[in-house]
């Protein structure tokens, strides 16, 4: 059986490095309602592909840079 992936993302410490930029900001730049970037932030809610595609490009980083696998993070020495 199939164990559901857990996806971890750096949102909060992204948005920190970027001028404080608040959640609400950072919807409106992705086209997201705030409560849609509080459950990708917080691991409740997986974006689509579409959705983290928009998020990296406000940071000005690639998709990998923000989200990752929580098995792939716990791999990496």
């Amino acid at each position: 059986m199939v164990r559901p992936v857990r996806i971890t993302n750096r949102i909060r410490a992204l948005r920190f490095a970027h001028g404080e930029m608040t959640q609400a900001e950072l919807a409106r730049r992705v086209g997201v309602t705030r409560q849609t970037v509080i459950a990708v932030e917080q691991g409740r809610h997986s974006p689509s592909l579409e959705v983290a595609f928009r998020i990296a490009r406000v940071f000005g980083v690639p998709v990998d840079a923000v989200f990752s696998c929580a098995e792939e993070a716990e791999a990496t020495p």
